[in-house]
């Protein structure tokens, strides 16, 4: 179903819903509905925070070196407290396409925003949408990515269900905002006076995840008294590598080892794999963007516990996609390796979620919106692709019918058969590309991602099964990488 077709058979239901709580006397008024506060950062390894750390053996939780690292306890509370998913993949690992299918639960080709600055369709029905018509006041503050080239471009005309989206500006990675009486804009200027990335001069006041953060209080104060969702999207740990003071001096390159891919042999490597020239990173300055978000975290948290909504608001803390920072000698995202495309998913609900669980089953972003919606009671009928977890968040297991297998799939122009596409499992990755030889990845025999075992012997029946899943996917969910001819006749040999 489709956004035209949901507001539609909604409408109804939803005057008939606000009428029932005025005519229950208030003594047999329901519990109140949870709230859903998401914290959504750009370009963010899971390597930086403390309790993916914690999952991982020494030499990959410490791949910059054993003094490279940053303290995250804000973060790592949320884990402690609650549920830390060890394998939630992007579903493209690129801005734009993984947002699409965080908001929609649809696949990126699908929305149809398979590449950056592509325009989410009209069509499309997010979480917001289905939750606005359950008597949620929504809203959304910081980068969306969604509408087109649009940059800033505040408050985009399409809001997609955030009812509330003032602060929402759909491109850059701004270092400094402010608020003037014309409403919010870039506070560093160039010699044009046009917006720029500048840091300089920023504080506690106009700094970009600060100052979002301070929208995103703002709006919990205004809507204590009713459930509300809030998306709160910081720019950050995207380049630029550039934080204020105090963040700007915590850290030190000069601890910084490479990872232990950096100069790894380039003798059939995938194009997809391939090291890039002039891969430049500064983990000090990467460390302290996270930091300052992890100190954000701890506002928000502070806020809600003060306000005695902490407990009834689900809080998930997450991000588009992640950073090689240097592995396998690469910088940023867009292909299936972990460093780019697995990202944190922590949530927190103590009402329905344990604390200091963990789940290994692999998940994805377009599991977000079913598993958060079943969560919180709302159907969500035929709108979305994606399974819902929301057993697997407050019991540990899946239903019945749950296959432990998820798909990614490259960027590229809408409609394009030429990308790579995958199949994945908690250990495995099928890997097929219209551009290079069939992979397969096993996590648990070569964590560092560098061993083809497609050929194993041992691998056969993996690499049959994950073949069978692929081809299934295809038509299942019409996806038109599979339907290169190259792709398309290695997916029937590996099934063979």
């Amino acid at each position: 179903m489709r956004r035209r077709e949901f507001i539609q058979t909604t409408t109804g239901a939803a005057a008939g819903a606000a009428l029932a709580p005025a005519m229950a006397d208030a003594e047999d008024a329901p519990a109140r509905k949870p709230n859903l506060l998401i914290i959504h950062c750009d370009e963010l390894n899971f390597r930086t925070l403390g309790c993916y750390r914690d999952t991982l053996p020494p030499e990959q939780a410490f791949m910059w070196g054993p003094k490279a690292y940053v303290e995250t306890p804000h973060i790592d509370s949320l884990a402690q407290e609650g549920t830390l998913c060890t394998k939630f993949y992007a579903a493209t690992p690129v801005c734009s396409p993984s947002r699409s299918s965080f908001i929609s639960g649809m696949y990126p080709h699908h929305t149809p925003v398979t590449t950056n600055n592509v325009r989410l369709s009209d069509d499309v029905v997010s979480f917001a949408h289905m939750l606005g018509e359950h008597g949620y006041s929504t809203g959304y503050a910081g980068k969306w990515h969604l509408d087109g080239n649009g940059k800033p471009q505040w408050e985009p005309d399409r809001n997609f269900g955030f009812q509330d989206n003032r602060y929402m500006f759909n491109r850059g990675h701004w270092k400094q905002l402010e608020l003037t009486r014309n409403g919010p804009r870039v506070k560093s200027r160039d010699r044009k006076g046009q917006p720029s990335y500048s840091v300089q001069g920023a504080d506690a006041e106009s700094f970009t995840t600060d100052w979002l953060t301070d929208r995103a209080i703002e709006f919990i104060d205004e809507h204590e008294d009713e459930p509300f969702c809030y998306m709160l999207s910081i720019p950050d740990p995207h380049g630029p590598d550039t934080v204020r003071a105090p963040y700007d001096t915590m850290y030190d390159d000069s601890v910084v080892e490479a990872p232990r891919t950096f100069g790894k042999s380039t003798e059939g490597v995938p194009g997809w794999a391939a090291p890039t020239k002039n891969c430049n990173y500064r983990m000090a300055s990467y460390h302290g963007m996270v930091k300052c978000v992890d100190d954000n975290v701890g506002r928000i948290i502070a806020e809600l516990r003060e306000r005695d909504l902490l407990d009834n608001t689900i809080l998930v803390f997450t991000a588009d996609h992640g950073d090689m920072r240097g592995e396998h000698g690469r910088q940023n995202k867009g292909i299936p390796l972990e460093a780019s495309a697995k990202v944190p998913f922590v949530v927190r609900y103590p009402k329905s979620i344990p604390a200091g669980a963990r789940i290994d089953e692999v998940l994805n972003t377009v599991d977000f919106l079913p598993s958060m919606l079943s969560l919180m009671g709302v159907d969500t009928a035929d709108h979305v692709q994606g399974r819902d977890a929301s057993s697997l968040l407050q019991t540990g297991t899946g239903p019945d019918d749950w296959t432990d297998v998820t798909f990614m799939r490259s960027t590229g122009k809408p409609g394009s058969t030429f990308g790579w596409v995958s199949a994945l499992t908690p250990r495995f990755k099928l890997i097929l590309s219209s551009d290079d030889d069939p992979w397969l990845l096993d996590l648990q025999t070569d964590p560092d991602e560098l061993v083809n075992f497609i050929d194993s012997p041992e691998h056969r029946e993996v690499v049959q099964h994950l073949a069978r899943e692929l081809s299934d996917y295809g038509k299942r969910l019409s996806d038109p990488y599979t339907t290169n001819p190259k792709t398309n006749a290695w997916i029937e040999r590996l099934m063979s």
